[in-house]
């Protein structure tokens, strides 16, 4: 079903809205089984429905971002799950990745606690039944649905955590990891400093792209989760830096561990 899913939303996301008939023509499934599908993927804010249609979310909202790669994301988010034991109390960044992992520990660990500035993820696991969320204040970007700013900073700091998990915008060995919003980066550049482990989810294809505003240095990040297509001097560099980098492919298999 999974792999359906994200045949359905790179149909979309290519064409940007589509008729159930044709979805169901291009798939080879029934009508009534795409119609299903949309349900599943609107409710998790990937697509929107209209009257016999499915029409891509904005470019600049989060669930498009989620939608781009959704299966790639998710093994991803997969694997950085397992740095995360049932009890455990984590602090979680806003991004597509992120918003992945949220789910997986909310649906399949216990007694988890999440702390996340991002009012999206939030959302996004309200329904499960084992998590406990606390969002931290602070002022609403509305696109990308997170809080930021002094006062996310100052709630922040009541919490201690053994991790932090975050989305990274670019990273260049110039400039270390980089993000696309000031005041997002100075956000989280401040959650880490209760955070014992800075753990980064991305795609490779961030490794070809720079933000413009500082997020951490390679030396001040302990984890980094992403695909086996990452560039390799700059995974040997980040190697080099102490940092545990661990891989999936691109297509489908098992995942892969170096550093």
């Amino acid at each position: 079903m999974i792999g359906r899913h994200t045949k359905l939303l790179d149909i979309v996301n290519q064409k940007n809205r589509v008729e159930v008939v044709k979805l169901a023509e291009l798939l080879g499934v029934s009508q009534v089984t795409v119609r299903k599908d949309l349900d599943t993927l609107e409710k998790k804010g990937l697509l929107r429905r209209e009257h016999g249609h499915a029409v891509k979310v904005s470019s600049d909202d989060i669930g498009n971002r989620l939608a781009f790669q959704y299966e790639l994301k998710q093994r991803i988010a997969r694997m950085a799950a397992e740095l995360v034991g049932s009890g455990e109390t984590v602090m979680i960044e806003s991004g597509s990745c992120c918003a992945l992992l949220a789910a997986e520990l909310a649906f399949n660990r216990r007694d988890v606690t999440i702390v996340t500035n991002s009012a999206f993820i939030a959302s996004y696991i309200r329904q499960a039944p084992f998590v406990r969320v606390v969002l931290l204040g602070g002022e609403y970007q509305p696109q990308s649905q997170v809080l930021v700013g002094p006062i996310t900073s100052l709630c922040a700091s009541e919490f201690y955590v053994d991790k932090l998990f975050i989305g990274t915008d670019g990273f260049s060995s110039s400039a270390g990891f980089t993000g696309n919003d000031y005041q997002r980066a100075a956000t989280v550049r401040t959650m880490a400093k209760y955070a014992d482990n800075v753990v980064v989810l991305t795609e490779s294809t961030k490794f070809e792209r720079r933000g413009v505003a500082k997020q951490f240095d390679a030396s001040e990040v302990d984890f980094l989760f992403t695909d086996d297509q990452i560039p390799a001097s700059i995974k040997a560099g980040l190697i080099q830096n102490g940092i545990h980098v661990q891989t999936v492919p691109v297509s489908a298999g098992e995942p892969n561990q170096k550093g």
